[in-house]
């Protein structure tokens, strides 16, 4: 599942992502054959953390299972 983190927030990405250019026709991140095509891949700290990506409107989305 995608989330949008905030410092104080997770965001369901429908909430931020229908206002991107970017975004799909149903107003979600473009998520392809598990990579997000509409930002990149930030470096994990651990393995523990989730894959998380920056995409091109600046928020932090986390892969969460």
């Amino acid at each position: 599942m995608l989330v949008i983190v905030m410092e104080n927030q997770v965001l369901a990405p429908r909430q931020v992502c229908q206002s991107c250019l970017l975004a799909d026709a149903s107003g979600q991140p473009r998520w392809r054959g598990g990579q997000l095509s509409c930002g990149y891949m930030m470096t994990k700290c651990s393995e523990a953390q989730p894959e998380r990506y920056q995409c091109q409107m600046g928020f932090t989305i986390a892969n969460i299972d």
